[in-house]
């Protein structure tokens, strides 16, 4: 409050927290202000004294204070400062008769005065003089932890207190503990373990009884458990079953005589009553059927059934005086309720109570009288319709009041139970009984039993009126709590909108599903029980979740125990209860606190009501009931609402809103004469027939709460400060005088409606469903508004912090909650469901249904009812502005600079701005069905929506459709989600979101044109004048703006752009376009195509997802058709062009065939791999190659992998066609030539040894023409052959034996070779020409360098920005490598060494990444050639096709690398010398193959080294086949040599002695070298070579030539120690022992591959010399003989 604008310090302390006191009510009493330099902030009252809590946690005491040694006999009217405390910071304060409690801020209790009975909690003192702390311990917790209590409540001589954990804790002496024990006092705080588990919100104490409200529990989700059928605690069974002639009669009316406590006189029954009860817990909210509560031996009936509960004689005995006292005496006076006694029977389910039908006249019970006692068990006719007719109208008459949820009637034991029957003639059960005779043997109806669905029995009767389900009172049931209508559901057809809870049917179904039982119970009931649950209404929705936090319960229930002889236990008999039960008939009133007197009780409820019970002495319960041990309401004028209440000795206090919002006090019960205080009670006169005004109360100021104690009133007030205290008592009662509105309308008008039988049937289907939606969302405005009062009353008596207003924290909830009922009525509106209303309301109401005027308060005169029923509905939005008209009188106490000054006006313009929308959309819903009602009627059936509102139309022929015949109609309406385009008889709807409007310029003919466009159609619309133009361009615009955003609360306070935007995101649905018929599109459009990303979805279940340009694909996507024979999915995944899939991609067919490669309008086109099948399935085999429409043609390698051949050749149309090379897994080799997928023409033919045929083909295999033939050995056949090879082959010709020195037949074979086969040019020519393309080429060569260069880092960037989105494709140093390629190597100027080495590493890179062009290049030709020569493929005869493939890769790349870098000199050019280098070799640490190549320009220098690595496995394996024969001469040789030792082996090779070495190095120690030693000699240029099988590339390898060469020359020249040239003759044998030691396995294929790829300027220099020596040697070793 520090930041309200002062308004005089010396004044304002003591404006607030003024405690004023006073006895009584007469006109003379004025109160007395108790003087504390403090405000009070709580003030208690005991019997004779008071305890007040002071601002700053302090307490003062005053009145009779025995236990304080000074004043134990006068008392102190001035309040005496408690010392005990004043260390302490307490934070509540508790008075009873003789003793008090207080709770710290840490949660600690300290009590004193009177502990006779242990009410204290402190063991061994009479008396406790000054406050001390006692103990609340929890053992049950381990260790045991100490309890921090909330607040206590102190009795007469018990004391209860709430933890912070909301468990009530007790001690003191009495059954009002409500603890399982009967050794009083109990010294030390127990916890009543029959709330445990509970959520309980507030403690009372009575004298000797003791109340809790309880939050109730949610309703329970596990499956219901089995019903008991046995009493949990007697153990008698709870059903008794009675088998007649034609039915059965069970009885759930189980009586259980434990937890009545009687009085000590009692002798028969008292050991009975002495048991206590076990843990049963007793609550509506709680759906165990668990062991039956006592139940009062009284008659009693539930649901309008009369049902005498059996009790036994001696029990009623022990009860006469109280029965006789009860029933007998006060049946004359006609207060009908007085006799009666709830039937405490437990029931399923939450809203299923039976409650008690609070009347005031005679007229039921003298109906009942008049029956008597008969001599026929049943009612006669004529009583019966008297009292049904009777009944209703006095429930019709009650209903405004105080209808509770069931009726209630109740008859004087000494007569007969009334006994409804469906039908006079077949009774349903009898059970009339004097009261004389045994009770025992009353059995009670099946339709009693059945409790609350008693409904059904009462069919015939039409007893909806008694069996009122509705009760207003009760209009705000706890979650559970549904609307129900409709009783009699069979054979009708109506769909209902509510109907009696399914809870219980279930309730019934385990009543009637017990053991053996169902064979005999009725079969009409057994249908009945088996009706299946109709949807109902909740009318009270569940709590608002978000907010429990901050918002207090409503669904509470009553709980009391402790002595009941007045009734103030509230169970409707006058027995004591040891343990908390629960008061039903409270349950669903909303009650938010309690107040407890000596012997009555009180309740509020969040309407404002007073429910109130026990004695009525002195008419303190403000009604006439005496005693009443039911709840009543107190009598209180129209138009009071009380909030705040207090109990004394034989008074009660209330503090209520009148007509202006400052609070009035009302006074009920004992009058207390002025100066006889201590006269007895007998004197002391005065009877309340209500509650009285008090009229001092206008001067106390502001009261924000009252109590009483004694004889004693108190009431704290506060004076205004600055308008401030004045203004939160505006808006708190304007909160509750709202609410009780709110509950009127409800009770009123909305549960009657809602029981209407015919109501779906005239509502349709459709309104059906908005008017539940309706009153759902109105019961949740309710809700909160009951919620949002009860926690401004509570704030109001507590803390005065305007940050803690849930008015203003939760903005949000009050905002979102009318927002929403708003958007209800609107659609209810718009589809005429008000219009609909009104036949209904005729029916309930009567023709003027006066009563909906009156609630509506609608003044215009001449009004439909729809108007009114509109006005009614509407009257909740009107409250947002009386929430922004007081936030703003909160505001203006504030300084304008503070923080709270800026919440409230920010919260308040939030109020006041949604007050405006809403108004404005109320506008919008009543203009659209002002439309609907001129619009023709076909139409509007299809067009009518609820949430569809009007924004414009054309029918004043502002607007024509451009080129429209003369005598078209053209209709153009534009509502919130579409434009349509009515015609005569057809219409069409253009969908908002996807509509685009442009204005036409006005220059041509004065034309004032606007081009809409939607996806599939645009068309030209006219309007009349350049306002019209405007008004409807910025009307489309900002709709479709508004469908956009999702139409934001506030339209008009948002600053609204110009134009929607021409790129947005929405989905749409084709109709026309023959593509995309019943398409639905979702996703990125620009200018009514879709363009960006988004899902296409077909109606066979085609789909597509990825990126469209134009309204078509194009980019990468997704694209799946179903194959419906296969019943799985073809998938394409790759790029897109033009609505067809074109460039790389990916297609997995649903046969199982997968295509990897490239495509061009929907076909395979280019170069690709398709793969069949796996290799267990039938046909599996795989072809890369060429493809062109659809179809292999070109060159193309097919693998088949059942037949086990591969081809390698040319295609036409998926046929081999041309010239082509088979292998087949036996070694078979055929080149030559193809046609119709056959081989057809010459051909050669050669098989694993050598055998070769050479001559014409006309099918597989098969010969047919002439041709020789060769075998191994040299001999030849000449002629004709015919036959397949490998069978047997017809001959005709002529047989050679050439000659020994004619050998050059062989030999030309061999060269032939390969001369049959596709040149390596023209191989593969796809994978180049797709490399061109890609860097903007039409052709090889033919293009600009430059845009070669932007599309390399085009295609960078976008490859890169894919793998970002999925880095998981990506590691580190890949992206380290993309990084480095995104710097272009400088390619204009001539090349210098330096540059050519920039330009090599680049080339490193680029080939190492697939993102490049050259990269994916590299990686296209190294899984083609792989696919070629492995497997079948590895075959020694493709040997030379191998290299040859290779060396063209070569110059094909070279020739694009020269594109990329155009100064780049060609094949074996020089590079330009750079000015400063003129002998220097390389300066980069790169190696040197000889010192002039580093100036020579080569392909193989420059790609080798980055292709050959990836090809060697492959091109090794080959060359290992081709030199196999050779190879393993050479190593048998070489093993045989190296078993000889280093000398002996140095002098058979004839090596010089003078280069023997003499001492070798061991661990760096010298030792002389023996003659059997072995491998010591020349071992680290051994070493060396041996690295040659490590390396891939031949200049690689020539380096190690070379430096084994240079090791073996360091060795000699330590040896000679002088300077020495080699000659040729010295060196050799040298060399040729380190090949030997060297021991290289395959040194044949080495030496074949370094020649085959060695560059052509090295083959004259050094390296080509010590190449040609390693040769030497090898062919040296292959024919070395042993001598």
């Amino acid at each position: 409050m520090d930041k309200l604008k002062s308004s005089g310090e010396e004044e304002s302390s003591g404006e607030r927290g003024v405690l004023h006191t006073w006895r009584g009510y007469s006109c003379s009493v004025t109160p007395d202000k108790v003087l504390l330099s403090r405000p009070v902030l709580q003030a208690a009252l005991g019997a004779k004294h008071g305890v007040l809590l002071v601002e700053g946690g302090q307490v003062y005491s005053f009145g009779e204070l025995p236990w304080k040694q000074n004043q134990a006999l006068s008392g102190t009217t001035e309040p005496i400062l408690e010392a005990g405390l004043s260390e302490q910071h307490v934070v509540s304060v508790a008075a009873g008769a003789c003793h008090n409690g207080a709770v710290t801020e840490d949660g600690v209790v300290h009590m004193w005065g009177d502990n006779t009975y242990g009410q204290c909690g402190l063991s061994g003192l009479c008396v406790v003089p000054n406050p001390t702390p006692v103990g609340v311990v929890d053992c049950e917790a381990t260790p045991p932890q100490p309890v921090r209590i909330l607040e206590v409540a102190c009795g007469e001589q018990h004391t209860l207190a709430l933890s912070t954990r909301h468990e009530v804790w007790s001690w003191g002496s009495g059954c009002q503990l409500g603890l399982l024990t009967t050794t009083f006092p109990v010294w030390k705080p127990q916890k009543v373990e029959h709330l445990a588990g509970r959520h309980v919100l507030q403690v009372v104490c009575g004298s000797s009884h003791s109340l809790a409200l309880v939050r109730c529990l949610p309703p329970p989700h596990e499956a219901r458990r089995p019903p008991l059928d046995k009493c949990g605690q007697c153990n008698q069974s709870l059903y008794t079953m009675t088998d007649k002639e034609d039915h059965v009669i069970i009885s759930d009316s189980h009586y259980c005589p434990l937890g009545v406590e009687l009085e000590e006189g009692d002798s028969k029954s008292g050991s009975e009553g002495s048991l206590c009860h076990g843990k049963v817990r007793i609550s509506p909210s709680e759906p165990i059927l668990s062991a039956q509560t006592p139940k009062s031996p009284t008659a009693s009936c539930s649901s309008g059934a009369p049902v005498s509960a059996p009790a036994s004689v001696s029990e009623l005995q022990d009860q006469a005086p109280v029965a006789e006292k009860e029933c007998v005496q006060s049946a004359p006076k006609g207060q009908e309720e007085s006799q009666t006694a709830v039937v405490d029977r437990e029931v399923p389910e939450a809203a299923a109570e039976l409650a008690v039908v609070e009347t005031d006249g005679t007229k039921a019970s003298g109906a009942l009288m008049a029956t008597g006692v008969k001599s026929s068990p049943y009612p006669d006719e004529q009583a019966l319709k008297d009292y049904l007719k009777r009944l209703s109208d006095q429930s019709l008459a009650e209903h405004a009041s105080k209808n509770p949820t069931t009726a209630q009637c109740a008859q004087p034991l000494t007569e007969p139970a009334d006994v409804f029957t469906s039908d006079p003639t077949t009774p349903v059960a009898q059970s009339v009984t004097p009261m004389g005779s045994a009770l025992n043997h009353l059995v009670i109806s099946c339709a009693s039993a059945v409790g609350e669905r008693v409904v059904s029995t009462y069919e015939a009767l039409s007893l909806r009126k008694v069996i009122s389900y509705w009760g207003p009172g009760e209009g705000r049931e706890r979650p559970e709590e549904r609307v129900r209508q409709e009783e009699h559901r069979q054979g009708k057809k109506s769909s209902s909108l509510g109907d009696i809870r399914e809870e219980e049917a279930e309730g019934l179904n385990r009543r009637l599903s017990l053991p053996g039982l169902l064979s005999q119970v009725s079969p009409r009931l057994l249908r009945r029980v088996s009706r299946p649950p109709v949807r109902a209404v909740a009318l009270t929705p569940v709590g608002v979740a978000e907010s429990d936090a901050h918002l207090p319960s409503l669904q509470t229930e009553v709980w009391s125990w402790g002595r009941g002889q007045e009734g103030q236990l509230g169970h409707g008999d006058l027995l004591p209860r040891l343990q908390p039960l629960c008061i039903k008939s409270l349950s669903g009133k909303e009650v938010v606190r309690l107040a407890a007197g000596a012997l009555h009780s009180l309740a509020l409820t969040a309407q404002s009501q007073v429910y109130s019970w026990g004695s009525n002495s002195f008419g303190q319960l403000g009604h006439m009931e005496s005693p009443s041990t039911i709840p009543r309401l107190a009598k209180m004028s129209e138009g009071i609402r009380v909030w705040d209440v207090g109990a004394g000795q034989n008074h009660t206090v209330l503090l209520a809103d009148g007509d202006c919002f400052q609070p009035i006090l009302y006074y009920s019960g004992q009058q207390v004469k002025e100066g006889s205080v201590e006269v007895s009670q007998e004197q002391t006169g005065g009877y309340t027939q209500q509650p009285v005004l008090l009229p001092f109360c206008m001067n106390l100021g502001y009261v924000s709460s009252v109590c009483a104690g004694g004889q004693s009133c108190a009431a704290l007030a506060d004076r205004n400060v600055m308008g401030f205290i004045a203004s939160l008592h505006e808006l708190a009662a304007a909160e509750r005088k709202y609410y009780c509105k709110l509950t009127s309308i409800k009770s009123i008008l909305l549960q009657p409606l809602l029981k209407l039988d015919s109501l779906s049937s005239s509502f349709g289907p459709a309104c059906t469903g908005l008017l539940q939606t309706l009153v759902g969302r109105f019961g949740r405005l309710s809700q909160l508004t009951g919620q949002n009062s009860a926690s401004l009353t509570s704030f109001l008596r507590r803390s005065r912090d305007v940050r803690g207003l849930v008015v203003l924290d939760n903005a949000h909830l009050f905002l979102d909650t009318y927002s929403e009922y708003c958007a209800a009525i609107g659609n209810l509106l718009v589809m005429g469901g008000f219009q609909a209303l009104v036949k209904p309301c005729q029916d309930v109401f009567g023709k003027g249904a006066e009563a909906v005027q009156k609630l509506s308060e609608c003044c215009e005169d001449g009004a439909t009812l729809a108007d009114i029923l509109i006005h009614l509905f509407y009257l909740p939005v009107r409250h947002l502005h009386e929430y922004g008209r007081l936030l703003l009188k909160l505001a203006t106490c504030y300084e304008v600079n503070s923080m709270d000054y800026q919440k409230l006006q920010d919260v308040c313009s939030k109020y006041e701005s949604l007050a405006l929308h809403l108004k404005r959309k109320r506008k919008e819903a009543e203009y659209t069905l002002h439309f609907w009602k001129s619009f023709p009627g076909k139409m509007t059936d299809s067009l009518r929506k609820p949430s569809r509102r009007l924004v414009c139309e054309s029918s004043n022929k502002a607007l024509t459709l451009q080129n429209a015949g003369r005598f078209s109609v053209n209709w153009f309406i534009l509502f919130n989600d579409a434009l349509v385009h009515a015609q005569f008889s057809t219409h069409h709807v253009f969908p908002l979101a996807t509509l685009w409007v442009e204005p036409i310029s006005e220059e041509n003919a004065g034309l004032y044109g606007l081009k809409v466009t939607s996806p599939e159609e645009s068309f030209m619309l006219l309007a009349s004048s350049p306002s019209e133009k405007a008004k409807w361009l910025r009307a489309i615009n900002q709709t479709v703006e508004q469908a956009l955003s999702g139409a934001g609360l506030d339209t008009s306070g948002a600053v609204m752009r110009a134009d929607p935007p021409i790129s947005r995101t929405a989905s749409y649905t084709f109709y026309k376009d023959s593509r995309l018929k019943g398409a639905t599109y979702e996703g990125r459009w620009m200018a009514g195509k879709p363009h960006g990303r988004g899902v296409l979805k077909w109606p066979d279940g085609r789909m597509y997802t990825g990126t469209f340009k134009n309204g078509l694909e194009d980019g990468y996507g997704d694209y799946i058709v179903p194959n419906k024979t296969l019943n799985k999915n073809d998938h394409y995944q790759g790029h897109w062009k033009d609505g067809k899939m074109h460039g790389f991609g990916t297609f997995r067919y649903a046969t199982g065939e997968v295509y990897e490669g490239s495509f061009q309008d929907n076909m395979r086109h280019g170069h690709g791999m398709l793969r069949s099948g796996k290799l267990n399935s039938t046909s599996p085999s795989v072809f890369i190659g060429q493809w062109l429409h659809d179809k292999k043609t070109g060159y193309g390698v097919f693998d088949d992998i059942t037949r086990g051949e591969k081809y390698m050749g040319l295609w036409q149309d998926d046929q081999r066609q041309g010239n082509g090379v088979i292998v087949t897994q036996f070694g078979l080799y055929y080149e030559g030539a193809f046609s119709n997928n056959k081989m057809m023409g010459t051909g050669v033919l050669l098989s694993e040894d050598d055998t070769t045929f050479e001559g014409d083909f006309s099918d597989d295999w098969t010969l047919s023409g002439k041709g020789t033939l060769t075998m191994p050995n040299g001999d030849y056949i000449e002629g004709s052959f015919s036959g397949v090879w490998g069978t047997g082959l017809k001959i005709s010709g002529s047989y050679y034996k050439p000659n020994l020195y004619d050998s050059d037949k062989e030999k030309s074979c061999t060269l032939k070779l390969g001369r049959l086969a596709v040149p390596s040019e023209e191989k593969w020519k796809a994978v180049f020409e797709e490399c061109w393309s890609r860097l903007g080429c039409d052709s090889p060569g033919q293009g600009e360098t430059s845009t070669a260069w932007d599309n390399i880092a085009i295609a960078l960037t976008i490859n890169r920005r894919q793998h970002r989105d999925s880095p998981e494709l990506m590691s580190r140093s890949h992206n380290k490598t993309l990084e480095s390629l995104e710097f272009i190597p400088q390619h204009i100027g001539p090349v210098t060494l330096e540059k050519y080495h920039i330009i090599r590493r680049y080339l490193i890179k680029a080939c190492d990444t697939p993102l490049h062009p050259l990269g994916r290049l590299v990686e296209t030709l190294v899984a083609v050639y792989r696919m070629t020569y492995v497997g079948v493929g590895a075959n020694r005869r493709l040997l030379q096709q191998a290299v040859n493939e290779i060396k063209s890769y070569l110059n094909r790349i070279f020739q694009i690398v020269r594109f990329l870098f155009p100064d780049l000199p060609e094949e074996g050019g020089l590079l330009a010398e750079a000015s400063n280098e003129k002998k220097e070799s390389d300066s980069n640490g790169t190696k040197v193959e000889s010192p002039k190549p580093g100036r020579v320009v080569s392909s193989s220098a420059l790609l080798l080294p980055v292709l050959l690595p990836r090809l060697f496995p492959s091109l090794f394996t080959l060359y290992a086949l081709e030199k196999e024969k050779e190879d393993d001469v050479y190593w048998e040789c070489v093993l045989r040599l190296n078993k000889q030792p280093d000398l002996a082996l140095l002098a058979f090779l004839g090596v010089q002695q003078k280069f023997w070495p003499v001492t070798m190095t061991v661990h760096g120690e010298k030792q002389q070298i023996h003659s059997s030693t072995k491998d010591a000699c020349f071992a680290s240029a051994v070493e060396t070579l041996q690295q040659i099988s490590t390396t891939f590339t031949p200049s690689d390898k020539l380096q190690v030539i070379q430096l084994t060469f240079e090791e073996i020359t360091q060795e000699v020249l330590s040896l000679l120690k002088q300077d020495f040239l080699w000659s040729m003759d010295d060196l050799f044998p040298v060399f040729l022992y380190v090949v030997l030691r060297a021991r290289i396995r395959n040194l044949g294929s080495e030496v074949s591959l370094i020649e085959d790829f060695m560059d052509p300027c090295v083959q004259h220099g050094e390296h080509g010399i010590m190449f040609t020596t390693l040769k030497a040697c090898y062919y040296q070793i292959q024919h070395e003989k042993i001598t």
